[in-house]
């Protein structure tokens, strides 16, 4: 089974697991690359089981954050940028504990961004 890693931004995916309380959509495209699942734990299940060895990945924001307190995540990958928003969303949306991360197993400096990756404290 592959790693589970939570991005602030997720790359180009074959699958789009999407965590919703409503119904798919009328008229949905069964061909398309998107399924529809009730709950983080469904999620997970059905991400790993579509992304076999290869790595799940996890956008942050309030999904993200759900999957982080129940211990999904194996690791943080973050980009820190120049810029100061006045508002928005929090990264790990709203966590209910305290996650604790190891010392940053990578930290690659970029041109105006610092690339960042922390293992997720078991």
């Amino acid at each position: 089974m592959g790693k589970v890693v939570m991005y602030s931004s997720v790359s180009a995916v074959d699958h789009v697991v999407v965590v919703t309380h409503r119904p798919e959509p009328e008229g949905w495209d069964p061909q398309a690359p998107f399924h529809f699942v009730d709950g983080v734990e469904a999620a997970m299940a059905k991400a790993q089981e579509l992304a076999g060895d290869r790595i799940v990945e996890v956008a942050a924001g309030d999904v993200g954050g759900q999957v982080l307190d129940a211990g999904l995540i194996d690791e943080v990958r973050m980009d820190v940028v120049p810029v100061v928003f006045g508002s928005g969303k929090r990264y790990f949306g709203s966590v209910h504990t305290q996650h604790l991360f190891e010392d940053p197993d990578e930290v690659v400096q970029g041109d105006r961004v610092l690339h960042l990756r922390y293992r997720v404290r078991r």
